[in-house]
């Protein structure tokens, strides 16, 4: 197989990351993929650091032993304590996925934004740096959003019990005046009907889905690796927990196949 007809893979530590997937395909419809949902160990955002490595160490080397040329860590949580090692030690190129602070503190009218993320990501060092760099004299009121990664892995994204968590959340962001909620989570992006609902019309919601399909596309760019084939692509999902779950986010768009990895 030619290095351009080599799948992107992807990974997170669930189904949230196919919002990632679902972006990245629309923007490259040519390009082969795989996703991994490593929904067993979902979620990744209350474990430890080395324990946040090992396992993006494990979904790496299986997508690199599938021939993949380009792995994006659809996982902010992966990302912001394990990108660093992984672009360290393997000999192909990384997209990561860190919350989208920048637009929303560039753009914020009242000067108070809104971060919902895993408590991975918010203790995170690239996470500090990157807020340290664009919210001076800007209120952050950051909020763990626990509780949501295991709703939205059991298939109950809209239940009552998601709306009074997020409502629970919300509030003190609602109370400090924001107009710019950022999703530091790729399964967050899947409560934005429902965000939409519960926020004021002014309070704008920012994910990073179209800016990582961009990166994606200009990495591959780069290195000559974008496939100009028009032949049908293989997409393929695996995932180590409930495939129907997986099927049921994604509408059974796709086929999905259950790993044990």
């Amino acid at each position: 197989m030619s290095n351009t007809k080599k799948p992107i893979g992807i990974f997170d530590s669930g189904i949230g990351g196919t919002s990632i997937f679902k972006e990245i395909i629309a923007l490259l419809p040519n390009e082969n993929c795989i996703y991994l949902a490593d929904s067993k160990n979902a979620p990744y955002g209350n474990k430890s650091e080395a324990d946040i490595l090992q396992l993006s160490i494990k979904n790496t080397e299986l997508l690199i032993s599938k021939g993949c040329k380009l792995i994006v860590v659809a996982c902010n949580t992966a990302t912001t304590n394990a990108i660093s090692y992984l672009r360290a030690n393997y000999d192909v190129s990384f997209i990561g996925i860190e919350p989208a602070i920048k637009p929303a503190a560039l753009n914020t009218q009242s000067k108070s934004i809104g971060i919902l993320a895993t408590k991975g990501t918010l203790s995170s060092h690239l996470f500090h740096k990157t807020t340290d760099l664009y919210t001076d004299g800007i209120k952050v009121i950051e909020q763990v959003g626990e509780g949501i990664v295991p709703l939205i892995e059991t298939g109950l994204l809209e239940s009552d019990e998601m709306k009074k968590l997020l409502e629970t959340y919300l509030e003190p962001m609602l109370k400090q005046n924001i107009d710019y909620l950022v999703l530091g989570c790729t399964h967050y992006p899947y409560l934005i009907p429902m965000l939409k609902k519960m926020l004021p019309e002014h309070v704008k919601i920012i994910d990073s889905g179209l800016a990582v399909a961009k990166q994606t596309q200009a990495v591959l760019a780069t290195n000559s690796l974008l496939n100009t084939s028009n032949a049908q692509p293989a997409i393929n999902l695996y995932s180590n927990g409930d495939v129907d779950v997986l099927n049921s986010i994604l509408e059974n768009e796709f086929s999905t196949y259950y790993l044990d990895f």
